[in-house]
Order: C-alpha cells, then structure tokens, then sequence
C-alpha cells in the first residue's frame, strides 16, 4: 500500500526510549500506512539497533550529530508527502498520526499542522509546575502553533523551503514560513512532551530557545504579553504561580544577552533515557 504519510524522526542517542516511542506510536498501525524513517546522528549508544528492531521503520545513520543534519538526511530518504517530523521522546498516537495526514491531504494549498501541545510537568519540581501553569494560557498555545516536537506539512508547504538551515530552532523556522491561517492545530488529537524536572533545567532550555529565536526573524505580530497578564490578573488561583513563571520567562532572556547565537547544546531530560534503558 501507498503509505499516507512520512515521517522523519531525528535521533541523536536515544537508546530503548526511541524504541518505545516508535512503538507506541505505531500501536495500531497498519503494515505499510506510514513511511518511518529514523536519523541517527552521531549517536554513540545502540539507537539505530533499537529502532531498526521495530517492524517497518528504516533507519539511516550519519556521522554527524546534528538534528539538522538528520532532518536533511530524512527529507532525503523520504519520499511520500504529507510529512510529518517529530522528535524522538514525544508521546504520539496513530489516531494523531492519522488525522495530521487527512488534515494535510485535504487540501492543495501550502499548510503545516500539529496536533495540540500537551506539557506534562507530573515529574517535575513544583516550581516548573507552577510556570506550566501560567504558560499553559499563553496565546502562543491557541494561535497555529506548529512546533514543540511535532509539526507536519503537505507537498505545496514544504515547497516554502529547501534544505533546512543551520538554525537551533528548526520548529519555529517552519512556523514562520507559513501565517497563523495556512497553520492547523488539531483539536482533538494531543501529543505530550515533559517538563524539565527543574528550573535550572527549564532556564537552560530557555536559553537555547531564546538563543534560536534570535537567529531567526522577529515576529512580534503573535506576542500577547498583555493578555496573558490581564488573564492571570482575572484568575486569582494563577496568582502564587507567576512568579515562577516570571523567573523563567525573564532569566533566559538575560542569559541569553551575554552570549552569541552559535552552536549551543542541547539541554534535555536524561532521566527519560535512564528510565527507558531500564
């Protein structure tokens, strides 16, 4: 069968966590629906093997460890449209799967899509819990947001761009190609993405996505910091958490002055690794 979709997942050290993330997602699929296509950049651990071991899904290894590179490197081996690219720790279902690739199928105009963002901060400090819940409110949730670990496009989209550019934050570069109206939020499918467990890790995040930002092309048109303080101002419940919110809205931002937009590592969980090697 044609499958419905591609799907390219950069994979940079990834070990059993990419395995149960590609199982989980492909839980229900059908032999030959979607085109899985697993980058394995400079990885040092048996991530190619862990994901090879999942029926259906080819993997290609490249030297460098780079998630360009492997996004690149994906959009090479691919070969159907829609697309979708999605990180390898995300949690995603066939339903969701499913639904991007009717949703971009439907129509010849340029678009991207995602399904909606879920932040799970159940594994994090009570701190990080507290700004998840003030950035939970925030308009950049609501309007076309494509990104976070997920984002898929059709033929005519992808058509926006050629090679991915050497930029931090791929998610926000393909954004930014299309307007909030050619953007589709699936309402009624999720995927899920961790917290940091704490604010040291979630303002270390925030530096390297404020450093990503500032190699692209401001887009002040969707900043609605005004509202999220009217928001929060309305609903007294919120009031103890802005704070936290505050910190890690304002501390990345000042990090992020001192230093230039260059190669910058990329700061995540390992206890998701840890817990999956396991």
């Amino acid at each position: 069968m044609t499958p419905r979709m591609s799907i390219v997942i950069p994979a940079h050290d990834e070990g059993p966590l990419v395995r149960q993330s590609l199982e989980r997602m492909l839980r229900g699929a059908e032999p030959g629906e979607f085109e899985v296509v697993v980058v394995a950049n400079g990885c040092s651990d048996d991530t190619a093997a862990q994901a090879a071991a999942v029926p259906g899904v080819e993997v290609v290894e490249i030297a460098q460890g780079s998630k360009i590179a492997a996004l690149n490197a994906g959009d090479e081996r691919a070969r159907v449209f829609p697309r979708a690219y999605i990180d390898a720790d995300v949690t995603l279902t066939v339903s969701a799967l499913r639904a991007l690739a009717e949703a971009l199928s439907s129509t010849d105009s340029p678009r991207a899509a995602a399904p909606r963002l879920i932040v799970d901060p159940s594994r994090s400090s009570l701190p990080v819990r507290a700004h998840s819940r003030i950035w939970a409110t925030s308009s950049y949730r609501s309007r076309g947001h494509v990104g976070s670990g997920v984002y898929a496009v059709n033929a005519a989209g992808r058509k926006r761009w050629e090679a991915f550019p050497d930029v931090i934050a791929d998610d926000r570069f393909v954004q930014l190609r299309f307007s909030p109206e050619e953007r589709m939020t699936l309402a009624g499918e999720t995927f899920t993405v961790h917290a940091p467990r704490t604010m040291r890790a979630l303002v270390r995040r925030g530096v390297r996505i404020e450093l990503g930002n500032r190699q692209l092309p401001d887009d002040s048109t969707e900043r609605d910091r005004g509202g999220l303080l009217a928001r929060v101002a309305r609903t007294p419940r919120l009031w103890a958490s802005f704070p936290f919110y505050l910190w890690g809205y304002v501390m990345p931002k000042a990090i992020a002055r001192r230093r230039s937009a260059g190669p910058v590592a990329w700061d995540r969980d390992t206890s998701l690794r840890e817990a999956a090697r396991r």
